[in-house]
C-alpha cells in the first residue's frame, strides 16, 4: 500500500475502496486520500473487501477439492488465503489484543504491551484456538462440499470486515491519537453502520443459499460487539489491534455458527 497526503472535500467511491482495499488487504492498491471522508467511505466498504477476500479463499479450497484433497486440506487453504492476503495483520491485532487484554496492566500499559513486537501466551493461546476453530468449521463445510464449505468461507469473510465497519461507528472512540485506530474511530454515522450489518446479513445468507447465512452473521456480529466493548472498557477506545482482533472474531464465530445443524 501506498498512500499520499490528506484532501478535502467528499470522497468518491474509488476514493473509499482504495482505501478499503489498500488499508485491509496487501493487494497493490493506491491509496489517494488519507482523511477522515475516505476513512468513512473505505470502511463502509470493508465488507466488499470481505466478499474478494472470501472468493479468493473459497476459489482455493474448492480447487484442492477438486483435485482430490481431503476437506481438511481444502480447508486449511481457505484459511491461509486470507491471512496471505492480509500478510497475518489481522490475527497479529487479535494476538496484541488478548495479551493486552490479558495483561492485567491499566489501560495504558496494556496499550504498551499491544504495540511490542513479540507475542505472549495470551496472544499464542487465543491465536492457536482460533486458527484450529477456523479449519475444523471450514473442513465441515468442505466436507459436505464445494459450495457449501465456499459459502461458509465467504460469510465468514463478510462478517469478519463487517465487525470492522461497526466497530467505526460513532461514539466508538481511539485509544490511541495515532494509527488506523485513530484515522478510522467514529467514522461511520451509527444509521450507515446499522445498515452495514444488515447488508452483511444477507451477503452472508446469499453465500450460503440459506437463512442460516444470514443468522450466522448476526450472531458473530454480535459476539464481535461484545469484544468491541470490552476492549473499549478496558482500554478506552479502539486499536488497529482492536480492529484485526474483531474480524476474527466474527469471522469465527461465523464459520462455528454456520456448523451448527
Amino acid at each position: 500500500m501506498t498512500a499520499t497526503p490528506s484532501a478535502s472535500g467528499p470522497a468518491s467511491p474509488l476514493d473509499a475502496l482504495r482505501f478499503a482495499f489498500g488499508t485491509l488487504t496487501v493487494l497493490p492498491v493506491r491509496v489517494s486520500r488519507w482523511d477522515r471522508a475516505a476513512a468513512r467511505g473505505g470502511m463502509i466498504a470493508a465488507p466488499l473487501v470481505g466478499v474478494v477476500v472470501g472468493l479468493c479463499a473459497a476459489v482455493a479450497g474448492a480447487a484442492l477439492l477438486r483435485l482430490g484433497a481431503s476437506p481438511l486440506v481444502a480447508a486449511v487453504a481457505a484459511v491461509a488465503v486470507p491471512a496471505a492476503l492480509t500478510r497475518g495483520l489481522h490475527l497479529d491485532g487479535l494476538a496484541d489484543t488478548a495479551d493486552g487484554l490479558g495483561s492485567g496492566k491499566p489501560a495504558q500499559d496494556a496499550l504498551r504491551v499491544m504495540k511490542q513486537s513479540d507475542i505472549g501466551p495470551f496472544g499464542v493461546l487465543v491465536l492457536v484456538l482460533v486458527l484450529l476453530a477456523q479449519v475444523a468449521a471450514a473442513a465441515d463445510g468442505y466436507g459436505q462440499g464445494a459450495l457449501r464449505g465456499g459459502g461458509a468461507v465467504v460469510a465468514a469473510a463478510v462478517a469478519g470486515r463487517g465487525a470492522m465497519t461497526l466497530g467505526c461507528r460513532g461514539g466508538v472512540p481511539a485509544a490511541r491519537a495515532d494509527g488506523l485506530g485513530a484515522a478510522v474511530a467514529s467514522a461511520v454515522p451509527r444509521a450507515t453502520a446499522a445498515c452495514v450489518a444488515l447488508l452483511c446479513a444477507a451477503l452472508a445468507a446469499a453465500a450460503v443459499a440459506s437463512w442460516r447465512g444470514a443468522l450466522a452473521a448476526v450472531l458473530a456480529l454480535l459476539c464481535a460487539e461484545l469484544l468491541l466493548r470490552r476492549c473499549v472498557r478496558r482500554l478506552g477506545g479502539v486499536t488497529g489491534d482492536v480492529f484485526g482482533a474483531l474480524c476474527e472474531a466474527a469471522t469465527t464465530a461465523t464459520y462455528v455458527a454456520l456448523t451448527l445443524h
